[in-house]
């Protein structure tokens, strides 16, 4: 039973953060003597930073933290896990789909030697486009972190706090969890667990955040983009050769050049939409290295509860360095 970190990141959900501590308490306290929950408020537009605070008065366990804005899940996930002051961590939704009771099924992989361990749903509760869209990114995941169970990735996740350790000097404002996990260790594990669907309100992942964070991880944290763009320039130096080869051909064979403005059209056509594609994607490498010489952070704290205590944060201090929660 070893000390446990939990760690929430909350969007607009002052209707479900009391049903979420309800249900998860009474598994924290049969699966560890300390533990910690901490809600990490990603610039809701409701009441959640105010229900956080009435939580963290009611309980000791639990600390708040509140982001100055929406920098999105994995920037709020990145501040809790470097808040995190146990050795093991877990990350959850707060929509309840992922089932707190799941937890200790987590644990015993995690005791096997593995280092991160994902609750993978045993069944996908979206519609047919946003699970088409969930494939992607995992497609896309797989190729930034360079491992099979990329496949099998969720937000359900156990791990061992001191990977933090790999990604602390980290800084930028596109965050990808799953792909820092790979700087510290290749040791990943799954185990199904039971998906239940959102308790209250509608999921905040849309198709288009999904295609979106598909795109940052791949252009953020792999070189596959650049190596697509190297093939498509190789495949059509072969098919401008292969045009080459049929216009010297006809000329000697039949004694004409090729007719007809059409061909010549499709052909530039053809040869102008790779250029264009092939400099799009350095374009989104070129702007990614903007961002980082610009050395935007992934978050900023506004303010933390502790006991029920706000308490301030200057606004220009973010949360870069590891820092604990005091109580």
């Amino acid at each position: 039973m070893a000390p446990m970190s939990v760690v929430v990141p909350v969007f607009n959900s002052e209707a479900i953060l009391p049903v979420l501590v309800t249900r998860i308490e009474p598994v924290l306290r049969t699966s560890a003597h300390h533990f910690e929950l901490i809600l990490v408020n990603d610039g809701s537009s409701d009441g959640s930073w105010r229900v956080i605070c009435d939580l963290a008065a009611r309980h000791d366990w639990i600390h708040g933290v509140n982001l100055m804005r929406n920098y999105g899940q994995h920037n709020a996930l990145l501040c809790g896990i470097r808040l995190a002051r146990y050795d093991s961590l877990v990350t959850i939704d707060d929509d309840l789909q992922h089932p707190p009771e799941e937890i200790p099924k987590l644990f015993e992989l995690l005791e096997q030697g593995y280092d991160v361990v994902y609750g993978t749903p045993v069944r996908e509760n979206h519609g047919l486009l946003r699970n088409a869209a969930s494939r992607l990114t995992k497609l896309a995941l797989q190729s930034a972190m360079g491992v099979d169970v990329a496949r099998n990735v969720s937000a359900f996740r156990l791990m061992r706090t001191g990977l933090r350790d790999g990604f602390a000097d980290y800084r930028g404002p596109f965050v990808s969890i799953d792909t820092l996990l790979t700087w510290a260790t290749t040791r990943f594990a799954a185990v199904p667990v039971r998906s239940d669907r959102r308790f209250s309100g509608n999921s905040n992942y849309t198709l288009r955040k999904l295609l979106r964070h598909a795109l940052n991880m791949m252009t953020g944290f792999s070189t596959v983009p650049l190596q697509l763009a190297s093939w498509i320039g190789f495949a059509f130096t072969l098919v401008g050769f292969g045009i080459l080869s049929y216009v010297v051909g006809r000329f000697f064979i039949q004694g004409g050049s090729v007719p007809g403005f059409p061909f010549l059209a499709s052909t530039i056509a053809l040869f102008s939409g790779a250029q264009l594609f092939s400099l799009g994607i350095i374009g989104e490498y070129l702007a990614r290295m903007h961002f980082r010489v610009m050395d935007k952070p992934p978050y900023v704290v506004r303010s933390s509860s502790v006991h029920g205590t706000e308490v301030g944060v200057p606004a220009k201090q973010d949360c870069a360095t590891p820092r604990g929660v005091k109580t």
